[in-house]
């Protein structure tokens, strides 16, 4: 049987591995200073960015919810995958091979159940798109044609054709050596009195990844008047495959919605498709199922929806159907901090049918003709009333008011108010104190909790801890401000310390038994290179060293901003820092001398009162050096 992985490989995976470069394929990052990284944390909805990376450091810490840890620990809490699986996944993403405590290698079967089963929809993946290029395959080639899509943009997409027959992908997936217990949790496969079959049979596929561009499912479109199944067939739940965690496209989309601050949701695989060759290269779609709040919390963090702009772009069919798919996504609009939008195309086509009859530029013109999505919910609920009648037009202000009311920008609600005084015809004084009265009725649904629920500034500490933790120091004691940004230059950057500051630094007390629980640690751990590590290891030595309920806190000082704008500034910062610390001590040991010169026995040798004084002025001479050094 294979052993653990060796730690000395672990060690050296979690060290070579970029945890920015990991985080940034869930959360846009934004500078926060020198090495230190926040967007918006990927744990927990938030309005203002909390999370921050701090990568020499190799560590992450949110100062909203608390999380915290390392580039391991947050794959494995996104992905939902155990600790072995996860190094095996890094090691894999830097090409380094591991070694076991007994043997090589694991066994087939020992390889984590998630990186198995994403290799099974990689090889179906290719095996589809190799059949789109069979005879079999002319009606789907047909049907990408027809739609303005060669050959060149099915690979693009990676849209591949699965064969009519009942076993084509099972007999090519257990060639390749996947088990039928593996099979049957790939979701690629229904079962029947005669065991497995394919469940995709002579239907156009699209693979659909995930935000780190991995296969973890497929959508597959009917070709065939034999075809007895829906329209759409995507792949079920699996422990891969969530729908409603599911947005076709992202893995393209992600980088361009980044920096572009925009997110066009369309409705369909071919849509999407025509958006990103029309030049809206930040269209995504979601997978048999409405754009829904977990959707929304994905959109949220790559967008950095922090209020600082971004924008969401619904687009939808004209006719009813599309009326009331907009109206649903206005109804999650207000978790949104970004503006929200609705394009409808007037005569009811797609993007792909607009691509298809009138060409990219009719698909950039539709996404240019964005309303906000509140004008559009408003006229949508006038229309379902006979404004001609007194009745009419007091139920259309009694369902529009609230609507109305959900308007986040204040400056622009008084408008929209006289806008729909207007629309009724009604007296802009009634039709404002009916919108008033439905603002003071309505429950605020902001990202961050509801009304009134205090929220944590970015870049502050969380208040207090929970459970066994310590309590935090007061942060009006200067003595523990003092301790707690010493301890955070030191856990950032600790090369700044020479051999005697590491003697000064681990022969200090500190007051506050947080962190002088932390600086235990740091002194259990010994000086950075003492054990031959870098950085980002002994930080972790430091953290292995710490008693858990100090976890937390550690990785929030490893990752704090420093108050400093260049690397200048930042090495006179630690200097003046440590230089505090060490003259407090000096001056506590000062304290402690006097009072036992003071105490002193008149009879006592000469030598202890002149050992005293010597010692007193040695301190003294000290604290001075400290003062005058640059």
């Amino acid at each position: 049987m294979a052993g653990l992985i060796k730690p000395e490989d672990i060690a050296e995976v979690r060290a070579r591995t970029d945890i920015r470069e990991v985080v940034e394929g869930y959360v846009t990052l934004k500078s926060a200073g020198i090495g230190s990284w926040k967007g918006l944390c990927p744990f927990h909805d938030e309005r203002t960015p909390s999370f921050h990376v701090r990568p020499q450091v190799g560590t992450y810490h949110c100062f909203g919810c608390g999380e915290s840890g390392d580039v391991i620990s947050f794959v494995m809490k996104l992905d939902h995958t155990g600790f072995a699986e996860t190094v095996e996944k890094l090691a894999a993403r830097i090409s380094y091979e591991l070694t076991y405590e007994e043997g090589a290698g694991p066994r087939r079967e020992d390889v984590g159940r998630r990186q198995r089963l994403l290799d099974a929809h990689k090889i179906a993946s290719e095996f589809f798109r190799d059949q789109l290029l069979t005879p079999q395959a002319a009606a789907g080639r047909q049907f990408l044609f027809e739609r303005g899509f060669d050959r060149g943009v099915a690979e693009r997409f990676g849209v591949g054709f699965a064969p009519q027959g009942w076993d084509g992908l099972l007999k090519h997936l257990r060639g390749r050596g996947f088990r039928e217990d593996e099979l049957k949790l790939t979701g690629m496969f229904s079962e029947g009195n005669r065991g497995l079959y394919d469940r995709f049979r002579g239907r156009l596929v699209w693979p659909i990844k995930d935000i780190a561009g991995d296969v973890i499912g497929f959508g597959a479109r009917r070709l065939f008047d034999d075809d007895q199944g829906p329209k759409y067939l995507n792949t079920p739940e699996t422990t891969l495959y969530k729908k409603s965690q599911v947005l076709y496209g992202i893995d393209l989309a992600k980088r361009n919605i980044a920096k572009k601050r925009q997110l066009v949701v369309v409705e369909g695989y071919t849509d999407v498709m025509a958006c990103h060759l029309s030049g809206i290269d930040t269209a995504v779609a979601s997978c048999g199922t409405a754009f829904g709040s977990d959707h929304i919390k994905i959109a949220r963090r790559l967008l950095s929806d922090d209020g600082t702009g971004g924008e969401v772009v619904f687009t939808f069919d004209g006719d009813a159907a599309g009326q009331k798919a907009a109206l649903k996504a206005f109804e999650e609009d207000q978790r949104f901090v970004a503006q929200t939008f609705v394009a409808v195309e007037p005569s009811g086509m797609d993007p792909c049918e607009l691509r298809q009859h009138r060409g990219d530029a009719a698909v950039q013109a539709l996404i240019d003709s964005r309303r906000p999505l509140f004008e559009f919910a408003i006229q949508a609920t006038l229309r379902k009333h006979d404004l001609n009648t007194v009745e009419g037009r007091v139920s259309a202000l009694r369902e529009a008011a609230p609507v109305v009311a959900q308007i986040r920008d204040h400056s622009i609600r008084p408008a929209y108010t006289r806008e729909l005084a207007k629309w009724l015809g009604m007296s802009p004084d009634d039709v404002a104190r009916a919108v008033g009265a439905a603002s003071r009725r309505a429950p605020s649904s902001a990202p961050g909790g509801a009304a009134g629920s205090p929220q944590i500034p970015a870049g502050e500490p969380s208040p207090g801890f929970r459970g066994s933790r310590p309590e935090r120091p007061d942060p009006r004691d200067p003595v523990a401000t003092m301790e707690r940004q010493a301890l955070e230059v030191v856990l950032q950057y600790p090369a700044t310390l020479d051999e005697d500051a590491w003697r000064h630094f681990g022969e200090s007390h500190f007051t506050a038994p947080a962190y002088q629980a932390v600086h235990a640690a740091i002194g259990a751990a010994g000086p950075l290179g003492h054990g031959g590590e870098g950085h980002a290891a002994w930080v972790e030595r430091v953290r292995d060293e710490a008693p858990e309920p100090l976890r937390p806190l550690l990785a929030e000082l490893a990752v704090t901003p420093l108050p400093a704008s260049t690397q200048e500034s930042l090495e006179r910062y630690c200097r003046d820092i440590l230089a505090g610390l060490f003259e407090l001590q000096i001056t506590h040991r000062k304290a402690e001398l006097m009072g036992q010169l003071q105490r002193l026995d008149p009879t006592a040798p000469p030598e202890e009162r002149q050992r005293l004084n010597r010692e007193l002025m040695e301190l003294e001479l000290r604290r001075r050096e400290l003062r005058h050094r640059d």
